[in-house]
């Protein structure tokens, strides 16, 4: 291997039955970088990163690390420490029953015995130097999910790792916190660690990184330094074709008349969110917007019934109905999909076939099952409409890429025909393409007649797709915008306690 190079991957092949994940694909990182690994959902990525960590078996090609003679041959993320290679996943893989010095050095014992203090004192240091807002006796539980992810990192971080990989390690991360994990990246640069940066922000990965590699349906599209890749064709070579103007689908729909409303909730309160009033149009496409906390997922929960409702009235197409659990929601045709897919949407181990058809199944009844003849025939028509990429209807939806999995969701609440859709972080975590898509779907559906309320953590994308935002902050409603008001300076100006 050169000296600059500290890991070389060559003609890495993995197939899994019907899905050709990756085929021939190289890879280089050289020492003191952050290499950016991009492509949309599907494109290989995680397999990519799985392979190289020995969760997965590769089918073929090699793999070399500096400091070993030769190629090596990696069996489980334990060995791949072992070579110097330390991975931070998007799903906080932690215990959080546990504290969190015991979370960063669990499994890393010496065997004789555990010295309390000293494994207290190492992470109070740790997290002071990174400066992580939380105390090592502290149990992870109790921490947001922000720390939690920060935790995951240091623990990354405290091994002696020659190669970094940090999986969507900003999905859950505000702007700060953000800038706290870029200072931490940029020092470990400068240690000569070789840092893996998968992520679905393209502005972070012009921010941090010094060489980017495009993967594309399981292959190879390039490897380029990023002065030389501006994001119009980044994104270009992502999708693989000339990047769609998105100032094409913006919704240039008025907001809802308040003559026409489909849901309203006056009052509206649950044990997560304060009171406030709110309604929807037929055929209008809204949004809540705030910082992180600010009570955007906490207020769509209340209309959904997830969290118990403590006070305020209804009214579902003018008739004042009572929605105190998510049942209720469905039989008045609303539809809910979560912010966190993994742990309120998906059911790992059920098939594509049988997540899809739930939210219907549930609505008739346990009594009144749906045959096994009309359940593929449905899933069969929504792989089809949405594009969901799955060797079968019988494919375990774990086995899905994260987009894949969001399009399994939104089939499930389509399949229900709902008048009133809720959108919770729908393209987050996913990739360009088939953000692009899901923005499409929401306003085509919007034309139909549909009530969306969609929630995202880009302002940009809030601005292309919904016609009226509430702005949110410390919980409470703080402002609505419409028309021409619809800027992010005017945004942030509102997010910020500003002039409107």
């Amino acid at each position: 291997m050169q000296d600059d190079i500290v890991l070389t991957m060559r003609g890495i092949c993995k197939y899994f039955p019907g899905v050709r994940a990756l085929n021939n694909v190289d890879f280089t990182l050289r020492k003191g970088t952050i290499h950016a690994l991009m492509g949309e959902n599907g494109a290989g990525k995680s397999t990519l990163i799985k392979v190289l960590t020995g969760v997965y078996a590769m089918d073929g090609g090699e793999i070399r690390i500096d400091g070993h003679e030769g190629p090596i041959v990696i069996h489980s993320p334990q060995e791949a420490q072992h070579y110097g290679i330390s991975t931070v996943y998007q799903e906080i893989t932690l215990c959080p029953n546990l504290t969190v010095a015991e979370n960063m050095f669990i499994g890393r014992g010496s065997g004789r015995g555990v010295d309390w203090k000293g494994m207290e004192k190492k992470a109070g240091e740790m997290l002071n130097n990174l400066g992580i807002p939380a105390r090592p006796r502290q149990q992870l539980g109790s921490c947001s999910l922000a720390v939690q992810q920060m935790v995951a990192i240091a623990r990354a971080v405290d091994a002696e790792c020659k190669v970094l990989i940090l999986d969507e390690p900003t999905s859950s991360l505000d702007d700060k916190e953000v800038e706290m994990l870029f200072g931490l990246m940029r020092e470990l640069k400068s240690r000569g660690v070789g840092i893996i940066f998968v992520t679905h922000f393209l502005e972070q990965v012009y921010a941090v990184s010094d060489q980017i590699t495009v993967l594309r349906n399981g292959e190879l599209v390039g490897q380029y330094d990023v002065k030389d890749l501006p994001q119009v064709k980044l994104v270009e070579k992502m999708i693989g074709k000339d990047l769609e103007d998105l100032s094409g689908i913006k919704n240039n729909a008025p907001a809802g008349s308040e003559n026409d409303v489909f849901y309203e909730a006056d009052d509206l309160s649950s044990s997560e969110s304060r009171p406030f009033d709110f309604h929807i149009a037929k055929g209008e496409v809204n949004g809540f917007t705030g910082l992180l906390g600010s009570g955007r997922s906490e207020s769509v929960r209340a209309i959904f019934g997830a969290d118990p409702v403590t006070g305020g009235t209804v009214k579902v197409d003018g008739k004042q109905v009572k929605i105190t659990k998510p049942l209720d929601a469905m039989k008045h045709g609303i539809g809910y999909l979560p912010e966190d897919r993994k742990r309120d949407g998906i059911i790992a181990d059920l098939s594509v076939r049988e997540n899809i058809i739930l939210a219907l199944q549930v609505i008739k009844g346990m009594n009144h099952p749906i045959s096994r003849a009309k359940t593929e025939a449905f899933a069969d028509e929504y792989i089809k409409a949405l594009n969901i990429k799955t060797a079968s209807t019988e494919t375990p939806i774990r086995s899905l890429s994260g987009g894949n999995q969001q399009k399994v969701i939104l089939a499930r609440w389509l399949l229900t025909h709902p008048q009133y859709l809720i959108l919770d972080e729908p393209t987050r975590g996913i990739d360009v393409g088939t953000k692009t898509e899901i923005q499409k779907l929401v306003l085509k559906l919007a034309e139909e007649g549909m009530s969306i309320t969609f929630i995202s953590s880009e302002i940009e994308e809030m601005l292309r797709t919904c016609s009226r935002l509430i702005v949110m902050r410390d919980r409470k409603i703080v402002g609505e915008l419409t028309g021409e008001e619809l800027t992010q300076e005017q945004v942030m100006k509102t997010i910020a306690g500003g002039e409107q």
